[in-house]
């Protein structure tokens, strides 16, 4: 990507993805968000129990439709492929989905590509405390319903978020977690992951589905001066937790073996081999 169209928000967000890779900084957010008030367990109503929260995830769902369909139309997000449809329609219960963090668009290719295998039932997805509890305008009513389940600093708060977590998998329903935590703009490598979605996977003993998206320049400039994307979701075969290993082997384990996934996809789409600034200095 040729940073000289680009504006200046947007080199700075690459200058600080850089200096993050150098640095080890895998997990920490390159975007510059808001503070964030601490999520109370009073403040969220994870499976939508409450009469209005039942309406407004409905609400929130729909006219997420409608506004990330109406940008597939204008051609400011393109989904060109998706494969391994198979590895998915391979588990019949709750499931974690695991896949890489680059944009506020990409938990909606997932949604799209899952869509009619969804049914009746909902795609989940973990978000961090922020995006919940401050954050602005149209995205933030979307991180607020739109099936949700959002983090918090706050220990009665996570009692609720596991509960919630448990029952889901419990019935069926398949949810979204971004291991590397935080968003890098257009990053196209896999990063090192966090262990929380792998915990879940193991301590509610369901699979995880590894997916990773993969991504070319369009002929389609953004207003930011960079090229929109066009994406390919990869989605790989389901790692199982084994029953006769502890929850930390099983999470270990599985956390490794969806990274390696990860790493070789990348190195087969992009045709070559997966380095880091860390490693080589430049």
């Amino acid at each position: 990507m040729n940073n000289q169209n680009l504006s200046p928000g947007r080199i700075k967000i690459l200058e600080k993805i850089k200096s993050f890779e150098k640095q080890g900084l895998w997990n920490k957010d390159t975007e510059d968000d808001p503070e964030a008030p601490v999520l109370m367990p009073d403040k969220i109503d994870y499976l939508n129990k409450k009469l209005i929260n039942k309406f407004s995830n409905k609400f929130a769902n729909y006219i997420a439709i409608k506004f990330y369909d109406k940008e597939i139309k204008k051609g400011n997000l393109i989904i060109k492929n998706v494969v391994g449809l198979e590895n998915y329609d391979s588990v019949k219960g709750g499931a974690i989905i695991t896949c890489n963090h680059f944009n506020i668009y990409d938990n909606y290719v997932m949604f799209k590509a899952l869509q009619k295998r969804l049914g009746k039932k909902n795609l989940y997805k973990v978000i961090r405390e922020g995006n919940y509890t401050n954050f602005p305008g149209f995205f933030g009513y979307l991180f607020k319903h739109c099936n949700t389940l959002p983090l918090s600093s706050n220990f009665e708060t996570m009692k609720k978020f596991m509960k919630a977590v448990e029952t889901l998998l419990k019935r069926g329903d398949k949810i979204l977690i971004y291991p590397e935590q935080a968003l890098w703009w257009n990053y196209k490598k896999p990063r090192p992951l966090k262990p929380g979605a792998f915990n879940l996977s193991a301590i509610n003993f369901v699979p995880v589905i590894p997916c990773f998206i993969t991504m070319i320049d369009s002929d389609k400039v953004a207003p930011d001066g960079s090229f929109f994307q066009e994406y390919t979701l990869h989605i790989m075969p389901p790692i199982f937790p084994d029953k006769n290993k502890s929850v930390k082997e099983n999470s270990k384990d599985i956390c490794e073996k969806n990274y390696q996934l990860w790493k070789e996809k990348y190195e087969e789409v992009y045709k070559i081999p997966l380095t880091y600034l860390t490693e080589n200095n430049d």
